[in-house]
């Protein structure tokens, strides 16, 4: 990858260079459409020639970008998952903020705004009467919270 990032810089470079030059003398019109036409022709065969580079990188950049974002998201799952083994106490579906509810596992920011936007409650149970969570959600947090 660092190659391929040396070769761009060197064609960008390269292309500057040959563009600057294309300006050094200043003689007659025809000689300035001449010069034109060349440092054209080099930029459309420099660009030809390191095209298949740059699809090549980009494809590895965004493979890369796609690898961190998973690993981001499966880290961030995994420090939810600790720090809920950890509460002392369960949290309190009537008093819990937004906040420490998204810190509970397979919980979102949507599913938190719908637990607070149905408050009040009786007994856990009733984010599965009140459609709140989908079973599967709710097994995975109902021993951290309580409505005491």
């Amino acid at each position: 990858m660092k190659l391929r990032v040396l070769n761009v810089t060197k064609f960008m470079c390269m292309l500057i260079l040959v563009a600057a030059g294309a300006g050094c003398n200043s003689t007659t019109t025809e000689d300035q459409r001449r010069r034109d036409e060349r440092t054209r022709e080099e930029a459309a065969k420099a660009t030809e020639r390191i095209k298949p580079e740059l699809k090549e990188a980009g494809k590895e950049l965004g493979q890369a970008a796609r690898e961190a974002a998973e690993d981001a998201r499966a880290a961030a799952q995994g420090v939810r998952e600790g720090w809920n083994r950890d509460h002392a106490h369960p949290l309190n579906l009537n008093t819990a903020t937004e906040t420490d509810l998204e810190s509970l596992p397979g919980i979102t920011k949507t599913d938190a705004e719908r637990i607070i936007g149905n408050r009040p409650y009786r007994s856990k149970s009733e984010l599965l009467a009140k459609r709140i969570l989908s079973e599967r959600e709710y097994d995975q947090i109902r021993d951290y919270v309580t409505t005491d």
